[in-house]
């Protein structure tokens, strides 16, 4: 499935945020020009060496696009790139707060040049507001949405440990430049859109937020529990597996009551009758719960779990993941050329048939001469540009 096949997208990308989200447009079929610093290109590449020597960020984020080395702070270098803006229909950019703008590359004069074109900017804070000029690295963006005020234990704040607020903006920024360009279908003007990792991260922060609409307390840090909903959360069995399993309404409650616990009297307990006595009152309900885990193995514990039926999930380490039986029966893994090797990686989720768009992770400046070349540069203006260390 390569419904974009056609859209080019320019992209002077860095990190997680846009490289995530032209990432999910190359998928989709779009011919993504990565844009990079020649000599050190993105800073994402050095982030570790995990992959064959490669970084693992870098991996995940960038197969399926064409890397051009331009240092476009030079005169010459902001020539090739205004003339491959040109050829566009989307342009991507996360550098630091006013780079663009500074760099003449600011959405309303590149609209103003080139009607059709989306111009989707990513930034920490978006523009304008007292925060715009700030950096923002997505532990930072995390804090300042509030997200480490309900994730971790007790008075522990954590880290959530994957670049959520990065991959929120990404998300943000594929599905809303996949918008603009249906829109231009209906009008034939571009768009510009502006995604700041605060919005997507406090739009994802909407049940915490409404928790405490009007002044109430925030949900309380569980750790791997629910704040709210009980039983939500891991439970160990006697051989030491922890089980995780969650009841959602007084239905399944019943049901896990008799099933499970062998205690049908709870559930007519006043003291556990509703999720909100349940939650209020898990200082006594969890030991009950817990003791009968204890009777268990951890596979009897999902088998009667499973019986009831009751949602219920094995913690897995990142090592049962790759192995991951589910993963493996769909065919979701397939494999990638990177320039340390073929490697494996997980097919975009959706797309069934025809099979998905998986090209190459790109070497450092590998597509320049041939961008550059059908740019219509001649050869010799190439090797300057290259001599003078513009690409």
């Amino acid at each position: 499935m390569q419904p974009l096949r056609g859209v080019t997208v320019v992209s002077l990308e860095q990190a997680i945020a846009a490289p995530y989200a032209s990432r999910q447009l190359a998928d989709l079929g779009a011919r993504v020009i990565k844009v990079e610093r020649p000599g050190a290109g993105d800073f994402a590449r050095g982030y570790d060496s995990r992959v064959n020597g490669m970084s693992s960020h870098f991996v995940w984020t960038n197969r399926s696009k064409e890397s051009l080395t331009l240092d476009f702070k030079d005169p010459r270098g902001m020539a090739v790139l205004r003339r491959l803006l040109a050829t566009a229909d989307v342009f991507i950019q996360n550098l630091a707060p006013g780079a663009a703008d500074r760099a003449g590359l600011g959405a309303e004069r590149l609209r103003a040049e080139h009607p059709r074109l989306v111009v989707c900017d990513i930034s920490g804070y978006g523009s304008p507001g007292p925060y715009e000029t700030m950096k923002a690295y997505d532990l930072m963006v995390q804090s300042e949405a509030g997200l480490l005020a309900v994730t971790g234990s007790g008075e522990d704040a954590a880290k959530v440990g994957i670049s959520v607020s990065d991959i929120a903006a990404g998300m943000y920024a594929y599905s809303s430049v996949l918008a603009a360009l249906l829109e231009r279908e209906h009008t034939g003007t571009g768009a510009h859109l502006d995604v700041s990792m605060l919005e997507a991260t406090a739009e994802w922060m909407g049940f915490p937020l409404y928790y405490t609409y009007g002044g109430g307390a925030p949900p309380p840090r569980a750790g791997a529990s629910h704040a709210t909903i009980y039983p939500y959360g891991p439970f160990e069995s006697r051989d030491d597996q922890v089980v995780m399993m969650s009841i959602q309404n007084e239905r399944e409650w019943r049901a896990f009551c008799a099933g499970f616990l062998e205690r049908p009297d709870l559930a007519d307990d006043p003291a556990y009758a509703t999720n909100s006595a349940r939650s209020g009152n898990r200082g006594t309900l969890g030991p009950l719960i817990s003791a009968r885990f204890a009777e268990l193995t951890g596979e009897e514990a999902v088998e009667r779990l499973a019986a009831i039926p009751v949602a219920h999930a094995r913690v897995n380490g990142l090592a049962e993941v790759w192995e991951h039986p589910q993963l493996a029966a769909r065919g979701r893994w397939h494999g990638v050329d990177t320039p340390a090797g073929r490697v494996p990686a997980l097919a975009p989720p959706g797309p069934v048939d025809p099979e998905p768009r998986m090209d190459p992770v790109p070497g450092l400046g590998e597509h320049t001469d041939a961008v550059l070349t059908e740019l219509g540069l001649p050869a010799g203006e190439i090797a300057d540009l290259r001599s003078a260390g513009i690409v």
